[in-house]
């Protein structure tokens, strides 16, 4: 019997949403910006990033160092809420796609959860155990190693935007 894992899809993915967040901390309410690339007809159509004010509103030392941004960077920053109402209508039905999914998804659903936002149970599939099926010769399946397998060179790496554009394209290419 041959089951497609469900963090795969089972149909080619015309339409979706690449998303990427970046966190303060190691909560995953703490997320401090968020990228999405929406995919429309197998084209990148929009795009979006944002900063936000984490909760807990800390900063831990490796959490910067990985990403660059600081907790002054987003004192004045909106809560999720402000930037989800932005883009809800845009993201509305659509699947979610992610570069090492569970972070995302957890980030995502505990941030609907912190701030009392229904949540509509958004099927989430992961670019990188599929580039694990689909592309297993590769010297490693980290986002740049399988973006730049495709043609994308991302220019700044863990930049919540670079991130989910890198992600959508290779989805575009594996799902």
């Amino acid at each position: 019997m041959n089951t497609q894992p469900s963090y795969i899809p089972k149909e080619h993915l015309r339409d979706f949403v690449a998303i990427d967040f970046e966190a303060a901390n190691a909560a995953y309410t703490s997320a401090c910006s968020m990228g999405l690339v929406i995919v429309r007809d197998d084209t990148i159509v929009d795009r979006f990033y944002g900063l936000m004010k984490p909760v807990p509103n800390h900063y831990d030392w490796y959490n910067t160092k990985v990403h660059g941004l600081k907790k002054s960077d987003t004192d004045k920053a909106p809560r999720f809420p402000v930037l989800w109402f932005q883009v809800r209508d845009k993201v509305e039905g659509l699947p979610f796609v992610a570069h090492g999914m569970l972070f995302d998804q957890h980030v995502l659903r505990s941030l609907h959860e912190l701030y009392k936002i229904p949540y509509p149970n958004y099927p989430f599939y992961c670019t990188h155990i599929g580039s694990e099926k689909y592309l297993p010769d590769l010297e490693n399946h980290k986002l740049p190693t399988v973006a730049k397998h495709f043609g994308f060179e991302m220019e700044k790496r863990h930049n919540a935007l670079s991130d989910a554009e890198a992600c959508a394209v290779i989805a575009m290419n594996i799902f």
